[in-house]
């Protein structure tokens, strides 16, 4: 049996099942796609022996987890392992370091259960390091260009189309604008790191060294771009993708509105369309100060009657007017400044095919 494993390039590229040792609280902090949590000690067992090992050191800490670990509970965990392992034979076995609950782990498994689990050399700390300098060489090796555009051009829809496309607000699970948040959680921003990080180890791995970004500000929702990344995009050269104000409105209709409330009433159940409600009004009321005081009183009334219209008949309709006004009088303005300040670095423009075709010829070109 190998007993450590260090091709962390290979776990990550061949989507390797992970059993992650580490305490709940440590897992909930950041980890590895596709990675389960199955602890060695749950966070009140490594409060307790992480006091212990400050006031009496490492051998007195090492018998109070023996302690504590032991018996029907040491059993229950074993034959979770066991039962992790045996569905995964190709997987592997991960603490913090690589250190006494991953080999513990492994130990118990080989005697309790006669199973031999091999464990990741150097743990969760090498793993992240593994990714954090694999976005840093990409940055420094690969060439990039960000898709811009106005508010509902579809930059997203169209990223996903591009076999060399990062789709940051996917990883982020975020639309990125102040309407962005979905019916589920972020991911924590070091899963969001890892998460962008293997899916550029992937596409390198099959050549592809020429990726294309959407241009967003240093956060997505919640999650924060590598900040090397983010400093390149302020120097990768652009592309603009346009639309008609009515293909806009249409699309930001279907995608805030038509899939966003199906997606809450899908997670929530009955109370979905009601928590629907909520956050629509409540992105509104975000950008209050920067609409103004009687902007938002006059988009608020259109989005109350709306919701209320949806409500009573399902139609979706009367959403058109906020939609219209807030990009005609807020968003657009912004981002037309947004495009003359950035000017300079826009090397196409277009609607969605051609913008589409530039791309991936563009794509082919340098390679």
């Amino acid at each position: 049996m190998s007993i450590d494993c260090t091709d962390y390039r290979a776990i990550f590229l061949n989507d390797r099942p992970m059993l992650d040792a580490r305490a709940p609280v440590e897992f909930a902090k950041g980890a590895f796609p596709g990675a389960v949590n199955l602890p060695l000690m749950n966070d009140h067992e490594r409060q307790r022996i992480g006091t212990c090992y400050k006031q009496h050191g490492q051998e007195a800490a090492i018998t109070l987890g023996h302690q504590l670990v032991s018996g029907a509970i040491k059993a229950e965990r074993i034959q979770a392992w066991a039962d992790f392992t045996r569905a995964h034979p190709e997987g592997y076995l991960y603490c913090l370091r690589g250190g006494l609950r991953s080999q513990l782990v492994q130990q118990w498994l080989k005697d309790e259960a006669g199973i031999d689990y091999p464990r990741v050399g150097g743990g969760y700390k090498a793993m992240r390091s593994f990714l954090l300098d694999t976005v840093d060489q990409a940055v420094t090796q690969c060439d990039f260009v960000l898709l811009g555009g106005m508010t509902g051009t579809g930059k997203t829809e169209l990223l996903t189309q591009l076999s060399n496309g990062l789709d940051l607000e996917g990883h982020a699970n975020h639309r990125g604008s102040s309407f962005g948040k979905r019916a589920t959680e972020q991911p924590s921003n070091i899963d969001f790191e890892n998460r962008l990080a293997v899916d550029i180890l992937k596409k390198r791995a099959v050549g592809i060294e020429r990726f294309v970004l959407e241009d967003e500000s240093r956060t997505v929702g919640s999650c924060a771009l590598p900040l090397p990344l983010f400093q390149g995009m302020q120097q990768y050269p652009m592309v603009w993708l346009e639309d008609s104000l009515q293909g806009r409105v249409e699309r930001i209709l279907r995608d805030y509105v038509v899939d966003l409330c199906a997606e809450f009433i899908t997670v929530h159940g009955d109370v979905g369309f009601a928590l629907f409600s909520e956050r629509l009004l409540e992105s509104l009321n975000n950008v209050q100060k920067r609409l103004g005081g009687e902007r938002h009183r006059r988009m608020l009334l259109l989005m109350e009657d709306a919701l209320e219209e949806q409500a009573r008949s399902g139609s979706v309709d009367l959403h058109r007017a906020w939609i219209e006004g807030l990009l005609s009088e807020y968003y657009d303005p912004m981002y037309a400044f947004q495009r003359e300040k950035k000017g300079a670095r826009i090397e196409f423009a277009g609607e969605r095919d051609a913008v589409l075709d530039y791309l991936r010829e563009r794509a082919v070109q340098r390679g």
